[in-house]
C-alpha cells in the first residue's frame, strides 16, 4: 500500500521501506466459457489513504457473479499529486499517481487475457477519489482506448488549478522543514512527507479563517495543467471524443455525515458559523435558504452537513452524468438512499456505505460501522441487486434502467424495504444550478 498514516478498519497498515506498491490483485471465476468483462477499481481515500488490500474490496463476489475484477495500488499523497517544481530533467510530471492508473489499466489491456478476462471490454469504477480519478481518465489522452464503460460512485470535485498545487508544496516543504525544491522535496522521505502532510492538514482544522481547507482539508488531488491533465472533466466531457464512453454514476443522499462521525471536518453549528461557510465556498445566495426550506426545523449542523455533502460530492456526480449525455454520450444516474434502524438510531446513507452492497461484501465485520451493523434480509436483496446492476453495466453498458436523454431524467434509487427514498433530488439539484465549479485556487 501506498505511504500513509491513516489505519483502515480490516486493513493492513503501511509501515516505512514499504514502497514497492504498484501491485495488482485480481479475481477471475473458476470456470469460464469465453473472454469476460473486467472490472478495474480504483480505489478512494482523498488521494491520501487507502489501498486495495481494504476488505470491502474484495472482487470474490463479482468474480463469481461472471465478472473479472482488478484492484490495485497507485501513488498518494505528496508523491501521488504532490506538485513539484521545475529544477530536474526530465521534470517531474504532475498527477502521478493517475499516470500509475494509466500504467495499470495497459498491464490488464496487455494481461488481463490470460485470466480469462477481455481487453476490449473493460469498465472503470471507482468511489470517492478513485470514482474522480475515473472521471479524470476519461478525458485524459493517455487513457484513450483502455476502457469502455466507467462506474463512477460519489465523485468528488473540482481538480485543483495549478497555483493551489504550488502553494501546497510550499507548506509542505516548510511543515518538513527543507526548502520547497525538486532536489529536496524528492530526497526526502515517504514518512518525511506523510507527515508533512499531516501538519499542514491539521494547520488548516486549526484556523477557522483558512478558507475551504478549514471545513475538509484535502490538500491533494488531479492538477489541472494543460497537458496530462488537460481540463477537469465537467469542462471538456469525455463523450466529446469519437470513443466515447458509456458512463454510470452514483452518489448517498447524504454524503457528509460520514466525515462528521470521524471527525474529519470542520463542525459548524451556529448562523453565524453556516454563513461563513457559505462565503467561503461562494454559495449562491438562495442556497442556504432553500436548504432550510427543505429541512424544516433542521438544526444548523444537519443542514450544514447536507450542503457540504452535495456540494463536494452529489451535485458534482450528477454534473458529470448530465455533461456526459448533453456531449452525446450514453450516462446513468443513481443514488443510495437505505435507511434502517439501529442501536443508535437511523443509520444513515452517508459516503461510503454504498460499496460493500455493490461488491457484495456487506456481511463483513470490518464495514458494519459504514452500514449500521449486522445486514437484515432486506440488505442481502439490496447488494443483489447493486451487484447485478454492475454486472449488466460491465457487460451490456445497461445497468437496468434508462439512460439521460435531453428531454427526460431517469434517476434510480437503491433504496430497501424501510428506506426513505430520495425525495428532495429534484428540490435540491435545483438549488445548485447557480455554482461554479471552476477548478480550485488559492
Amino acid at each position: 500500500m501506498a505511504p500513509q498514516s491513516a489505519r483502515l478498519p480490516g486493513a493492513p497498515s503501511w509501515s516505512p521501506g514499504d514502497e514497492d506498491i504498484l501491485t495488482l490483485n485480481i479475481w477471475a471465476p473458476a470456470s469460464a466459457g469465453g473472454p469476460l468483462p473486467v472490472l478495474v477499481w480504483i480505489h478512494g481515500g482523498a488521494y491520501t489513504f487507502g489501498s486495495s488490500a481494504q476488505p470491502d474490496f474484495d472482487g470474490s463476489a463479482l468474480a463469481r457473479a461472471g465478472l473479472v475484477v482488478v484492484t490495485f495500488n497507485y501513488r498518494l499523497g505528496f508523491e501521488g499529486f504532490g506538485h513539484i517544481p521545475p529544477g530536474t530533467e526530465p521534470p517531474y510530471p504532475e498527477n502521478r499517481g493517475l499516470l500509475d492508473q494509466i500504467a495499470a489499466l495497459r498491464w490488464v489491456r496487455d494481461n488481463i487475457a490470460s485470466f480469462g478476462g477481455d481487453p476490449a471490454d473493460v469498465t472503470v469504477a471507482g468511489q470517492s477519489s478513485g470514482a474522480s480519478s475515473a472521471a479524470c481518465l476519461m478525458v485524459m489522452d493517455q487513457a484513450r482506448g483502455l476502457f469502455r464503460r466507467v462506474i463512477a460512485h460519489s465523485v468528488v470535485g473540482p481538480c485543483y488549478a495549478k497555483e493551489l498545487a504550488a502553494e501546497t508544496t510550499r507548506r509542505v516543504a516548510a511543515a518538513a522543514g527543507i526548502p520547497a525544491t525538486s532536489t529536496h522535496l524528492m530526497s526526502a522521505t515517504p514518512h518525511a512527507l506523510v507527515a508533512a502532510s499531516d501538519r499542514v492538514v491539521d494547520s488548516y482544522r486549526r484556523d477557522p479563517g483558512s478558507g475551504p481547507r478549514h471545513y475538509n482539508p484535502v490538500i491533494y488531488g488531479p492538477v489541472v495543467d494543460g497537458d496530462i491533465l488537460p481540463s477537469d472533466p465537467l469542462t471538456a466531457p469525455a463523450a466529446s471524443a469519437p470513443e466515447a464512453v458509456d458512463l454510470l454514476v452514483s452518489h448517498t443522499t447524504e454524503e457528509y455525515w460520514l466525515m462528521d462521525a470521524v471527525g474529519s471536518s470542520a463542525k459548524v453549528t451556529t448562523d453565524e458559523q453556516l454563513a461563513d461557510f457559505a462565503r467561503d465556498f461562494r454559495l449562491p445566495d438562495n442556497l442556504v435558504r432553500g436548504y432550510r426550506e427543505l429541512m424544516p426545523g433542521a438544526p444548523v449542523s444537519d443542514i450544514y452537513l447536507a450542503i457540504f455533502g452535495d456540494l463536494l460530492f452529489s451535485e458534482y456526480t450528477s454534473r458529470l452524468a448530465e455533461r456526459h449525455a448533453e456531449a452525446g454520450g450514453r450516462a446513468f444516474t443513481s443514488s443510495f438512499a437505505r435507511h434502517r434502524q439501529g442501536p443508535e438510531g437511523v443509520v444513515r446513507a452517508w459516503h461510503s456505505s454504498d460499496i460493500p452492497f455493490a461488491f457484495g461484501n456487506h456481511t463483513l465485520e470490518s464495514v458494519e460501522f459504514l452500514i449500521g451493523g449486522p445486514p437484515n434480509a432486506a440488505d442481502h436483496e439490496l447488494s443483489q441487486r447493486m451487484m447485478r446492476a454492475w454486472v449488466s453495466f460491465a457487460t451490456t453498458g445497461d445497468p437496468g434502467w434508462s439512460p439521460l436523454n435531453g428531454r427526460t431524467t431517469t434517476h434510480h434509487v437503491w433504496t430497501t424495504a424501510d428506506s426513505t427514498a430520495g425525495m428532495r433530488h429534484s428540490a435540491i439539484r435545483a438549488l445548485w444550478r447557480q455554482a461554479d465549479y471552476s477548478p480550485l485556487r488559492p
